[in-house]
């Protein structure tokens, strides 16, 4: 029976609340939470530099708990019941009818409160953060929850050996040895010297390693599990200890033998069941906004297309780079998680090569994998280890191998600082599976990825209106659509149309629909005819180019016009970029470089550089990308016009200023890109004016300072409005291309405007705008100045509001040469006049076809970026030094741009759950200093409040006890 007839939970509570009392009775609990706030406060603020690393979270509280609880929970509990053994109380405690267990409890249930009270006097810093950026808080509750679990365990631990201990000094050092080697046990510090294998059941001992997994945001219930086995066990050991001090006395075997046998049966449980459930997967909630952690939708959808078994192979090597072993666990996890979503159609393997020398030499000879030697140093010496990080992904006959090149991305604040983490490994993974998956498909046959017919219409007249040439080569369409019609199954249509038939009908239609003309031989050539391809499905439609009259052009671009229509195919990117942009960046020659962009967007897509001076697209492109434009030629404005008509996507970044940096130097000047015009025939006008905007990214200047005689350079972040900080309201949160991006900072860019009436019927979707503080500038002074060590000028001038910064138009465009005399028209006539010298060819024969389309299907987009050097290499490191590690947002921007104009959904919303870093507004260094100053006054406010709660709560029991005796 419990003591005094009480029952069992209020003899724990009556317990707790003693211990609770006696601990604010002492300045013990008070040194507990001034030391827990005031390290948690000072790492995070300093020793993890949150405003250094300018992203809005709250890990870097987080980051050191596992080592900060070791010590403080072992302060907390050494006195417990050291304490009772040094007073004589502990005898007191033995002689109690009640079970021990009452006071085991109690004792921890009051210690569990201390530390509720010191994570609340925490909670100010997340809200803080909160308020400076867009706080994730999924991750924050995850961490707390962890930090709560972590806690408890060590508290647990704590209070076992104190019981074992006489000396509340000693129970300090073995608690805090104990905690610490449980959290070491998984720390890349011992599992270092061990195989994958070996290591991974470590880390399922560890605390630390499982702490992690739940400040992630992902909440697993074998984690959730371990800690609270954990607790019950040390729990268990320690009223097992009180015990057998009562069974010193004498007492009843039966009992002894029932302590010993459930303690052995739940330490025996927490060490088998926390080994199996390791295996198993699945059981885990993930708290991040937008399920970072977990499987996408659009990966099951590509796994539901699977017809046979894939396989994923990871090759891990069991002695790796240290700081790639903690890298292996979790590409376990996620690919197990594929394994989970394929429902029997995946089959995951795991292979250390050097165990299994057949596969390793498969491995080698078959697909190409081989190991990478990566240095590993110590203190003692250096060696070289040759080590697997790779996966492969097969599907019947195709596979695609990514090596740890393709999965990670290292971030080096010094030489001694590196951070590896996994890229978006889902991202590389689930495109390693869409590529085998269609190669598979398309492997025999073009058409089995197209889903519904389609038609080829061949706009030809007939015969004798055609030139000689041109009647040939219609002989050859109708051989080359023919064989496509065997290997289409009836998923083909071809019709050969004469316009001129039923009275022009056709004809009149075609000119409305697509701005299609009748066609002439030369300049001199009396003699109309039409010669026009398309293939469509339903609203959709191309244009086929007629690069010139060969048989096998025609096949190639009838071809790259099924596969637009096609899914898995690889598409095309036609970039053009100004003259003399280098191919290698770092040899620092020519305009500027899209090197990062160009890697980013090659690894999904294929890129091939455009030269517009032929009048023409190449007909494999599938969407057109024009960066930095500069002085555009007719010619050259013709193909991007065509394109668009033939229903593409012509994707621009351009303004009326390009920017020049130098180490010292800055200067803008304005330049002319060729499009102005063709923009504002389609309702899109670029004004000569700079957006300057409050809200704003730093602009990184070195400065050098003179300190005790030696010259010292450090990089100073400067309030710099020309950088336009795009973020919340400014982005378009019902567009994917810009729903899941954080931010993304426009450097130099100039407002966009709308002409409706140019519109038409198209729909306009604005994607970026800047603040409503932004105002207009029209000077090009934009060096940033240093007087007194702060920045001068950029004060706010004119009119202030939103400035548009980037839109979509999309619909049935009219082209710009409509009406006009094609730019082609020259080079025709000048090979007209060579003919008739006998210089060039002769006279009749046709190379190409001087067409013109006067109108767009409506699959025609354009989209608009208003700045020249956003995605410049240059520009885009600049960024990167600012936010302290390496910045994707803009790069990010025009992928998902690129993406969606493919109208690749799945890997656009694959993509944006990508790890990208929710950056801080710029703030300048007092603001930095209110905040951190704002946060130390909440955590001595609520250490006051403690305390000034515990002083009334003294009083009136004084006053009770003091009516007592009156009474």
């Amino acid at each position: 029976m419990p003591h005094n007839n009480l029952s069992h939970g209020s003899l724990v509570r009556r317990i707790a609340a003693k211990e609770i009392t006696l601990f604010f009775a002492s300045p013990i609990a008070y040194l507990f939470l001034a030391s827990f706030a005031a390290i948690g406060l000072f790492v995070f603020f300093w020793g993890e530099a949150f405003f250094s690393r300018n992203i809005a979270d709250v890990r870097p509280l987080f980051e050191w708990m596992p080592l900060l609880l070791i010590f403080l929970c072992a302060a907390l509990t050494m006195r417990l019941w050291s304490e009772e053994r040094r007073s004589g109380t502990l005898e007191h405690v033995l002689t109690q009818p009640a079970g021990l267990w009452h006071f085991v409890l109690g004792k921890f249930a009051a210690c569990l409160a201390l530390l509720a009270i010191a994570l609340l006097i925490t909670l100010p810093l997340p809200v803080t953060v909160s308020l400076m950026g867009e706080l994730d808080w999924g991750p924050v509750w995850a961490g707390y929850l962890a930090t709560f679990l972590l806690g408890a365990a060590y508290l647990s631990i704590g209070l076992f050996v104190s019981a074992r201990a006489n000396n509340q000094i000693v129970s300090l050092i073995l608690a805090s040895a104990l905690c610490g080697f449980f959290y070491l046990l998984g720390s890349p510090l011992v599992t270092g010297f061990f195989g994958n294998t070996a290591a991974e059941w470590l880390r399922l001992l560890g605390t630390g390693s499982r702490f992690d997994a739940i400040t992630r945001g992902v909440i697993d219930l074998r984690d959730l599990y371990y800690y609270l086995s954990m607790v019950a066990v040390f729990l268990a050991l320690n009223t097992l200890v009180l015990e057998r001090e009562r069974w010193s006395g004498g007492g009843d075997a039966g009992n002894r033998n029932r302590w010993r046998a459930v303690t052995a049966l739940l330490v025996a449980n927490a060490l088998g069941a926390n080994l199996w459930l390791g295996q198993v997967h699945g059981l885990r909630l993930d708290a991040t906004r937008g399920n970072l952690y977990s499987i996408s939708p659009a990966t099951h959808q590509y796994l539901e297309q699977l017809q046979e078994p894939l396989l994923i192979r990871g090759y891990f090597s069991a002695k790796t780079h240290p700081l790639l072993s903690p890298l292996v666990p979790q590409m376990r996890d996620l690919l197990r998680e594929y394994q989970v979503a394929g429902g029997g159609k995946v089959r995951v393997e795991f292979v250390d090569p050097a165990r299994e020398p057949e596969l390793e030499k498969e491995a080698n000879q078959k697909y190409g994998i081989a190991p990478v030697p990566l240095q590993v140093a110590d203190r003692y010496q250096a060696s070289i280890v040759s080590s697997y990080f790779d996966v492969l992904v097969q599907y019947g006959d195709e596979y695609q191998v990514l090596g740890f090149r393709d999965l990670i991305e290292v971030k080096a604040a010094s030489e001694a600082d590196i951070d590896v983490q996994l890229r978006n490994p889902e991202l590389d993974v689930t495109r390693a599976i869409r590529k085998v998956l269609h190669g598979y498909q398309a492997g025999g046959n073009l058409f089995d990825t197209v889903k519904s017919e389609l038609v080829f219409n061949a706009y030809v007249s007939a015969d004798e209106n055609l030139p000689q040439q041109l009647v040939e080569f219609k002989g050859a369409v109708r051989e080359v659509t023919e064989k496509l019609q065997t290997d289409a199954r009836g998923r083909l249509q071809v019709r050969f149309i004469d316009p001129d038939a039923d009275g022009g009908a056709v004809a009149k239609q075609i000119a409305d629909d697509y701005g299609f003309q009748p066609m002439a031989a030369g300049l001199f050539s009396a003699d109309a005819f039409y010669f026009y391809l398309t293939l469509g499905r339903g609203d959709q439609v191309v244009q086929i180019p007629l690069d010139d009259l060969k048989k096998e052009t025609l096949e190639r671009n009838l071809e790259a016009g099924i596969k637009r229509f096609a899914s898995g195919f690889t598409k095309t990117v036609a970039l053009v970029t100004p003259p003399g942009d280098p191919t290698h960046a770092q040899f620092g020659m020519g305009g500027p470089s899209f090197s990062q962009l160009e890697n980013l967007l090659g690894a999904e897509l294929n890129i091939e550089r455009e030269d517009l001076s032929d009048g023409r697209v190449s007909g494999a492109a599938d969407i057109l990308l024009l960066l930095a434009p500069k002085n555009l030629d007719e010619k050259q404005l013709f193909a991007v016009d065509q394109f668009l008509m033939q229903g593409g996507t012509v994707v621009a970044a351009t303004s009326p200023y390009s920017a020049s940096l130098s180490n010292r130097s800055l200067s803008l000047s304005p330049v002319t890109s060729g499009l102005e015009k063709w923009l504002a025939h389609n309702g899109l006008d670029i004004d000569k004016k700079l957006v300057l905007d409050p809200q704003n990214s730093a602009f990184p200047v070195p400065v050098s300072r003179n300190i005790g005689g030696f010259q010292m350079q450090e990089l100073r972040m400067l309030d710099y409005p020309y950088f336009v900080d795009v973020r919340g309201e400014g982005l378009n949160g019902d567009n994917p291309i810009t729903a899941g991006l954080p931010q993304a900072t426009l450097s130099w860019a100039s407002p966009i405007r709308v002409d409706s009436e140019k519109q038409g019927g198209r729909q306009v979707t604005e994607l970026l705008k800047s603040s409503a503080g932004s105002w207009l500038s029209t000077s090009t002074d934009v060096m940033p100045r240093l007087e007194n060590g702060a920045v001068s000028g950029f004060k706010p001038q004119g009119e202030q509001g939103a400035q548009l910064l980037g839109v979509i138009s999309a619909g049935r465009f009219d082209s710009y040469f409509a009406g006009k005399t094609s730019p082609l028209a020259a080079r025709e006539e000048t090979e007209e006049e060579n003919a008739e010298e006998g210089e060039g060819q002769k006279a009749g024969e046709l190379e190409t076809l001087p067409s013109l389309i006067g109108r767009s299907p409506e699959s025609a987009r354009i989209i608009l970026f208003s700045s020249n050097d956003f995605l410049r290499d240059q520009v885009v490191r600049m960024s990167g030094s600012a936010t302290g590690s390496e910045y994707l947002n803009t790069l990010q921007l025009l992928a998902n741009s690129v993406d969606w104009a493919l109208e690749d959904a799945g890997l656009l919303s694959i993509r944006s759950r990508g790890h990208f870093n929710r950056t801080l507004p710029p703030m300048e260094h007092g603001t930095q200093l209110f905040w951190e100053y704002l946060n130390y006054i909440c955590a001595a406010l609520a250490l006051a409040l403690v305390a000034i709660v515990q002083q009334l709560r003294k009083r009136a029991r004084q006053s009770r006890y003091r009516e007592l005796l009156a009474g």
